[in-house]
């Protein structure tokens, strides 16, 4: 991907990424998919969702694709976990140039990808290259303008305003969720279905991760990034890492996250 990944790749992102599934992840394209089919998984991670889909797809091919080596040794880990290295392919290589052939696959799937380049019509058009003709692209993002919470300590606000700055000033669009269906009709999909689902984190377990891997975030991952380009100080990131703490540590504590999701013909 031309545009520089927000999030990076360290440990509290990877880890974090590593707890999504088929389920909560890609529930709206679940009712497509049938035994024998290949798919292929765009910026897999660690390939959590991935091993998921692999399960409902066998024996169909299934090939996990991300551009960071760090990604994919961690989908190795999840694949070996999972008794699963033997039937998917890891792959490097980026949304912008697929290594496959013209409709090599059914399934062309890409979760919380298109927000982070640079050009995202570009590269739908490049997934539909590779779906086979009355396949399916199946596309879901994030919007964060549409995030909402409670209760709403001091550096919150400031660490929703300081993250969209950097996604946009690296290349990327952070309320891509809700552009998916303008995108993909200029990419040249067809029947595209346009949905939308949440994740909700209101229970301890819940906020207590979901908490600790934006406080991280906030001190190693974009937070230094937003530093960098004169986005945020030093300063700023603490404010931020604390104000997530406090809303972790809430009884009251409820956070929602909106995700525009998409199912497209090629």
């Amino acid at each position: 991907m031309s545009a520089r990944y927000t999030h990076g790749h360290g440990p509290a992102v990877l880890e974090g990424h590593s707890r999504r599934g088929a389920l909560d992840s890609a529930g709206y394209l679940l009712p497509r998919l049938h035994p024998g089919m290949d798919l292929l998984d765009v910026g897999c991670g660690p390939a959590s969702i991935t091993a998921d889909l692999a399960e409902l797809v066998a024996p169909g091919r299934v090939v996990a694709l991300d551009a960071s080596p760090a990604a994919l040794e961690a989908a190795r880990a999840t694949l070996e976990a999972r008794g699963l290295l033997d039937r998917v392919e890891l792959a490097a290589g980026d949304v912008f140039a697929l290594p496959f052939e013209d409709g090599a696959f059914d399934v062309v799937h890409a979760h919380q990808v298109i927000q982070h380049v640079d050009e995202p019509v570009a590269a739908l058009a490049e997934m539909r290259r590779v779906a086979r003709p009355g396949g399916t692209v199946a596309v879901r993002d994030a919007v964060y303008s549409a995030m909402s919470w409670f209760p709403r300590p001091e550096g919150m606000d400031l660490w929703l305003s300081v993250y969209t700055a950097t996604a946009r000033a690296n290349g990327g669009e952070p309320d891509a969720g809700s552009r998916l269906l303008a995108w993909t009709r200029q990419a040249g999909l067809t029947q595209v279905v346009a949905s939308a689902s949440t994740w909700c984190f209101a229970t301890e377990r819940d906020r207590e991760w979901w908490s600790a891997t934006w406080a991280e975030r906030c001190l190693t991952s974009f937070g230094p990034q937003a530093c960098e380009i004169g986005l945020a100080t030093a300063d700023d990131l603490e404010a931020m890492a604390e104000g997530w703490r406090q809303w972790g540590a809430s009884e009251d504590g409820w956070f929602t996250v909106v995700h525009g999701e998409i199912l497209g013909s090629a």
